[in-house]
């Protein structure tokens, strides 16, 4: 493989930034809605439910999905997809949503956050997981993609925004069917919890597997590290720094939640944020443990390149330390004077050739007698 090939061959493998959807364009007024043509328009589902009875429905009008509002029970209102600004409009008139907040969920490039408006919190988070690598790359494990979740709370109903496909919540719903626990006694801001935790959980699988990766390429680095090797640990890194900006934020999103003076959180459930505190924790302390490994296996790395540069240095300055007499000598015979009485000995030459062989297996044999080779 030549060098052009090889470089375009390593820059595939390297992937390809995956493109984000612009901020709002500079100079619009606050709080405009303009979601990208890139985006997917938003599929609605809606979950009703009390401690006796429960309503299911899914692919919905907006319109349909905040009938069931206010109706005595706690609405949770799915919308997958961030593409149709009309939605999100109708969500503000109805539920008084703040246009900044609604601003935030189509840029879906923000930090994880928490907001608190007069009649709501406003929360973001960043939901991880392995996708395939795109079509036309090199062949290689799956990469890391992170989406935003947005979630708007009220005192009764629950309002979740998905950028992607990525969705951790068929736990949630599953408990939600068979009243599992308190998710059918307890209010919106529990559901609220449920969707959290479930967002921190989805951490742990990625993390596990990017813990798997790195042991694989500590293995190659250590037994054959080769381009391959260092393009791999190079996408690891890459994609431990996507997961840190998912997870590294969520432990102060969870704390703020805890602390936060709003009638929306109730003390009960703040308890319940402790647990998804300490599993944040738990991620972020695994991911940093990974970060720190990444950098000793690049390290290793180096670390067998300079080895194997030495060895190859070492074989060649002995061979060319070997040959110095033997040039000596080839040159003393190769002077043209005409008074050299060993040129005219028959025994001249293989004498001659004999004597640089002795020379050279004496250097060799004294080289590895001190360790030299």
């Amino acid at each position: 493989m030549n060098g052009k090939r090889r470089q375009r061959h390593l820059r595939a493998a390297l992937g390809h930034p995956r493109p984000r959807a612009p901020r709002i364009r500079p100079g619009a007024p606050p709080g405009t809605l303009a979601p990208t043509e890139s985006a997917r328009p938003g599929r609605v589902s809606v979950m009703s439910f009390t401690r006796s009875r429960l309503e299911e429905h899914a692919a919905v009008s907006i319109d349909e999905a905040l009938d069931h509002v206010g109706a005595g029970a706690v609405s949770w209102i799915d919308i997958d997809g961030v593409g149709d600004a009309r939605i999100f409009a109708r969500l503000g008139e109805r539920l008084g949503l703040h246009p900044l907040a609604l601003e935030d969920v189509l840029t879906v490039v923000h930090r994880p956050k928490v907001e608190r408006y007069e009649k709501h919190l406003f929360i973001v988070m960043r939901m991880v997981r392995l996708a395939p690598a795109d079509a036309g790359l090199a062949p290689g494990p799956p990469e890391v993609r992170d989406e935003q979740v947005s979630l708007f709370l009220g005192p009764d109903w629950l309002v979740t925004v998905q950028e992607g496909t990525a969705d951790a919540f068929d736990g949630v719903r599953e408990a939600i069917r068979h009243a599992r626990g308190r998710t059918r006694e307890a209010g919106p801001d529990h559901l609220a919890y449920l969707v959290l935790d479930a967002v921190v959980d989805a951490y742990f699988p990625v993390l596990d597997a990017l813990a798997e990766r790195m042991q694989e390429l500590e293995e190659a680095a250590i037994a054959a590290p080769t381009e391959e090797t260092l393009v791999g640990l190079q996408r690891l890194r890459h994609d431990l720094l996507a997961l840190r900006r998912a997870v590294w934020p969520m432990r102060e999103e969870v704390t703020v939640l805890q602390r936060e003076d709003t009638p929306l959180v109730t003390a009960e459930t703040r308890v319940f944020l402790r647990d998804v505190y300490d599993h944040a924790i738990q991620a972020l302390e695994l991911l940093e443990s990974l970060r720190e490994t990444s950098v000793a296996v690049m390290e290793v790395y180096l670390s067998m390149q300079n080895q194997r540069l030495n060895g190859v240095m070492k074989v060649l300055t002995v061979i060319s330390t070997v040959f110095i007499p033997l040039t000596f000598i080839a040159s003393i015979y190769g002077m043209n004077f005409a008074y050299m009485p060993e040129l005219r000995h028959p025994a001249a030459y293989p004498a001659v050739l004999g004597f640089m062989g002795l020379v050279a297996a004496g250097m060799v044999l004294y080289f590895k007698r001190r360790g030299w080779w």
